[in-house]
């Protein structure tokens, strides 16, 4: 946006039409002390300077190893080959859209192909899908594709370690159907579900 600067008659103007003598007097309610107040920074530093400073106060967070960190709900750290970087950079993978003009898109919708046969291939499925939004969509799709398969069972059941986005997500695409959803009891062990329970 660019900038409007106002003259000293605009800024007249202005205070006369809400009463107000100076532009110091819209910040009397604050006391002078914390208006402007000394700030004790070191001089300027060039970029590689910062770069180096901030490293050196992120070097004073603990940071645990992946195997003790267990607050799930999606939160996971996880190895990233550096090839992920390249891919999700590449103008057609900014969405997760599956386009729908093919003579616009050829190289995208080659790569889905790609993707889901080799999917299939390597899991023995018949068929894969692809472009899902996110892992909650995906679960919600392959849950309801599980019901439509069963032809006779009306009940999603997960587990309760499941992350609490995704099962918001499943509730929300059965809402309005005969399909319903139960979320089991946490037991001793939560890695061991009883199905019965």
């Amino acid at each position: 946006m660019t900038f409007n600067p106002h003259t000293a008659e605009d800024r007249e103007r202005m205070l006369a039409t809400i009463g107000v003598a100076a532009t110091d007097d819209l910040f009397a309610p604050i006391p002078r002390e914390y208006r402007y107040p000394h700030l004790d920074l070191p001089p300027a530093l060039t970029e590689l300077e910062a770069a180096r400073h901030m490293a050196g106060l992120a070097d004073k967070n603990f940071v645990p190893d992946p195997e003790d960190v267990y607050l799930g709900a999606g939160s996971y750290r996880h190895f990233i080959p550096s090839i992920v970087d390249h891919l999700i950079s590449r103008g057609e993978f900014f969405t997760a859209y599956t386009p729908y003009q093919p003579e616009v898109a050829q190289g995208t919708l080659q790569v889905i192909y790609e993707f889901q046969s080799m999917v299939a291939e390597l899991l023995g499925f018949e068929v894969a899908n692809a472009s899902m939004y996110d892992g909650a969509t995906a679960m919600a799709e392959g849950a309801l594709i599980a019901v439509s398969a069963s032809r006779k069972r009306q009940r999603i059941i997960m587990s309760p370690t499941v992350n609490p986005a995704y099962r918001k997500v499943m509730e929300t695409y059965v809402e309005g159907t005969p399909i319903t959803t139960t979320t089991l009891a946490a037991g001793a062990d939560p890695f061991r579900l009883d199905p019965e329970s």
